[in-house]
């Protein structure tokens, strides 16, 4: 997924994850605050005694709606229409050290003010989760401005106005005010999204020299369309809204003034807050730390230590360690791609077939309109498949639908390969797998089914939908993030696939390869370009050796994995984790082993660090192997 690939879709920076939500990403915090307060019952009838899980159910559930009442992105993420559904929240450095210090305080009150022993055995895992997110919220804090505030695939002035699309929603004429709200709101939140590029540039933090343009491009197609120019069609953000208005059951001419209002609020603070933020962008070309990895910073090694902790769960993993297992892989994939290759006739070595694989026009879709619906049809008829037979594999299904969209032109040179972008919690707005169909020419056909199954189902889509779903859990588990776990899901859906028989085709299955060798290429690169001082050429030569990328593919990748190191990680340690541990159950239980019971053990407990998912594992071997 997106950062999806992170998407992604869940495109979390460490500042947002120590407790706030930035404007950088534009996405949630992950804990979050009170509902209201329930009417106190009679005097006359004194309330019972709360167990020990009644009453950390009561700390988790205060923290979390405090967290939430704080950040009016993210209410509007879980579908939450309250008194801040027109704001954006407070984005300051200073709110984002506030939020830190709460976090200590609420770490030394879960410590202090529970007994883990008293707790049962659901709970006991809400604690060490909760526990787990606060440590390491405190662990990532001081390192929140090496995170660059604007990177090729993380575009802050795109991101307003993407939220705005996706997320806010309009069903009244109170809705439609607040989105204009939003507009008028979204100067004062340019500003200090400007304030952090500033702290970060004044450490001499400045994002790569590489993702100057692209941002620029994007951040201007915002402004592209009325009411910004003398062009006749909207922009993306007045069509956005002038489509919503026009689904509301209101007369015409309340229709036009809240259209009114919203142009006025466009012409003014949005497109104040915008320029704004890229003139600030445009002004730091010259004190960029070029096309290198986070060595060429300051504490860059250590931040690089951290970045591996945080994306693996794998605290023990050294970069040398990942690399290695990195061109282990390696080796392997390519022995099984050279398989296939002989298999299907080619005459040639793995290079060459490389070669014919980025040129073969027959291995692409036509770059025009038909040729991406035709794509999107495709990507969806995979996904049905998956739904044909889903009892064999799963107890658990996600009670969210799930839709296959293009990502909008106006912000396709940012955007990511594919992501997935998860639903609200009510199911008021499915799961979306998105897929950049900017240019037909890097869509090989042989990956469409594997990215199908990455992002969508049974990958990111089952994951993160039947983790919001989850009854009986605190709210702050539902949305908790661990990227280890997240995307070696979404790798190990793929791997599920050729098990299931999905793959008839073999060059459908050499994609399959392509893919994870994709991911295995990536922990060679990452610690490459950010351990072992590998330029931007060096990595773009091996993934292009490894896989047959375009040169342009193979260059978008790298430059992500610049810009955000440790990210790129987490796919490949994350599936060998959930395969050893599958592996580790078979062997255990034989003939009592059900890939069902297992994938129920991996799910119930929605996103978790891969050292208590090793853990509960052994404890589910341990049951199974004592009824």
């Amino acid at each position: 997924m997106g950062p999806e690939d992170m998407s992604v879709m869940i495109n979390l920076t460490r500042r947002t994850l120590a407790g706030i939500a930035t404007a950088v990403t534009l996405l949630a915090v992950i804990a979050i605050a009170p509902a209201r307060a329930e009417a106190p019952a009679a005097a006359a009838a004194p309330a019972a005694a709360q167990t020990e899980d009644q009453r950390l159910m009561a700390f988790f559930e205060e923290v979390f709606q405090r967290n939430l009442k704080d950040s009016p992105i993210f209410q509007s993420q879980l579908g939450i229409k309250g008194p801040d559904y027109g704001k954006w929240g407070d984005l300051s450095d200073a709110e984002a050290t506030r939020q830190n210090e709460l976090t200590k305080q609420d770490l030394a009150r879960l410590k202090s003010g529970f007994k883990y022993d008293a707790l049962s055995e659901q709970r006991q895992i809400s604690y060490r989760i909760f526990e787990y997110l606060q440590e390491r919220g405190l662990r990532i804090f001081p390192w929140r401005f090496h995170n660059y505030a604007f990177q090729t695939m993380n575009n802050p002035i795109t991101g307003f106005a993407t939220f705005m699309q996706n997320d806010h929603q309009v069903d009244d004429v109170s809705d439609a005010e607040a989105y204009i709200s939003r507009l008028n709101g979204i100067e004062q939140a340019a500003r200090q999204t400007i304030e952090g590029i500033d702290i970060a540039a004044g450490r001499g933090i400045v994002p790569t020299s590489f993702s100057f343009d692209p941002v620029l491009q994007d951040g201007r197609n915002v402004l592209k369309g009325a009411p910004f120019d003398k062009s006749k069609e909207d922009s993306a953000i007045l069509a956005d809204f002038r489509a919503k208005a026009g689904k509301l059951e209101i007369a015409d001419a309340e229709k036009q003034r809240l259209i009114n209002a919203a142009i006025s609020a466009l012409k003014g603070p949005f497109s104040t807050g915008m320029s704004a933020m890229l003139a600030r962008i445009e002004s730091l070309r010259s004190m960029s730390v070029g096309p290198n990895g986070v060595w060429k910073l300051r504490d860059g090694d250590a931040f690089y230590r951290n970045q591996i902790d945080f994306w693996t769960s794998e605290p023990k993993l050294t970069a040398d360690e990942i690399h290695d297992i990195g061109l282990a892989e390696v080796a392997r994939i390519r022995g099984e791609m050279e398989t296939i290759m002989k298999q299907i006739g080619f005459k040639g070595d793995l290079p060459a077939f490389f070669k014919h694989l980025r040129t073969d026009p027959a291995n692409f879709y036509p770059n025009t309109d038909e040729g991406r619906q035709a794509y999107l049809d495709q990507s969806k008829a995979y996904i049905d498949g998956v739904y044909a037979d889903v009892g064999k594999y799963f107890n658990i299904l996600p009670k969210a639908s799930l839709e296959v969209r293009r990502v909008e032109p106006w912000r396709e040179e940012t955007a990511p390969v594919a992501f997935y972008n998860q639903p609200t919690p009510d199911g008021s707005r499915p799961g979306y797998y998105y897929v950049n169909l900017r240019n037909m020419a890097t869509r090989q056909k042989h990956e469409m089914q594997t990215v199908a199954y990455h992002e969508g189902a049974p990958g990111h889509h089952f994951q993160i939908a039947i983790q919001q779903e989850l009854a009986d859990v605190p709210m702050f588990q539902k949305f908790a993030f661990f990227g280890s776990y997240i995307e070696g899901w979404g790798l190990y859906a793929e791997r599920l696939g050729k098990e299931q028989g999905r793959f008839t085709d073999p060059m459908q299955d050499f994609g399959r390869l392509q893919d994870e060798m994709l991911r295995a290429a990536r922990l060679v690169v990452d610690t490459g370009a950010h351990a072992k001082h590998w330029t931007r050429e060096q990595m773009i030569d091996y993934m292009m050796a490894n896989n047959p990328m375009t040169a342009d593919e193979a260059t978008k990748e790298v430059e992500r994995y610049i810009d955000n190191p440790g990210q790129a990680l987490s796919y490949k340690i994350g599936m060998l984790k959930i395969l050893a541990l599958r592996e580790r159950a078979k062997s255990e239980l034989g003939d009592r082993f059900d890939i069902r019971d297992f994938h129920d053990v991996v799910l119930k407990n929605g996103a978790i660090p891969l050292s208590i998912l090793e853990e509960l594992v052994d404890d589910y071997i341990a049951e199974k192997k004592a009824s």
